[in-house]
């Protein structure tokens, strides 16, 4: 094996992806970015959750928020509930697994708050009980999915926001999730500051 074509064709195959996506996701990430701006406008907040790469996105999305993205701001409302290790494993100790982020959601939720649900298969149990947690909660989801949106597409209403990456292969999958939610956070600060970053 050729491992420099290896990793060129890895390179390759990932922009091809990015670029292949652009028509089939620009206008709900457009809508994701407007959920989400008036929800922070409205003083609320975004809840994050997903798992193992998801999981990281989440962390990495609040960040962001918490901090700031690429101008200077003020610090926005957004909590990855991925990050708690003792709630976590008291939940899923003596509840479930599957549970693990609804808890959170049932604690920390409010109407008008969203709920980012991050998942590449669309069929993750703790964070399908989430999303019904946040909806039961007449909170909005933006969520973020692949392969056709799995058991999460069946769960979203019209009242969410579904962006799904158009491709089977997890790694692509999760490559646009990360450029989705640099879009996200950019939007965002664009919609609130009024300012092309």
């Amino acid at each position: 094996m050729n491992l420099i074509e290896h990793i060129s064709r890895q390179f390759e195959d990932s922009a091809h992806a990015k670029l292949a996506a652009i028509e089939w996701l620009a206008a709900p990430v457009a809508e994701a970015v407007e959920v989400m701006t008036q929800c922070l406008l409205g003083n609320g907040k975004i809840l994050a959750c997903g798992n193992g790469g998801s999981a990281a996105d989440a962390q990495h999305f609040a960040a962001e928020l918490v901090n700031r993205f690429e101008i200077e701001r003020p610090p926005l409302a957004a909590v990855a509930l991925t990050t708690d290790s003792s709630v976590l494993t008291s939940i899923s100790n003596d509840y479930e697994f599957s549970q693990i982020f609804s808890r959170q959601v049932c604690a920390l939720g409010q109407a008008g708050d969203v709920l980012l649900a991050i998942s590449t298969s669309g069929n993750s149990p703790n964070v399908l009980t989430a999303i019904t947690a946040a909806q039961e909660r007449e909170m909005r989801v933006v969520a973020l999915t692949g392969k056709g949106g799995g058991k999460i597409a069946e769960l979203l209403t019209q009242n969410d926001v579904h962006v799904c990456v158009p491709a089977d292969r997890t790694a692509r999958i999760q490559e646009i999730h990360l450029l989705v939610l640099h879009c996200l956070c950019d939007g965002i600060d664009c919609l609130l500051l009024g300012v092309e970053t």
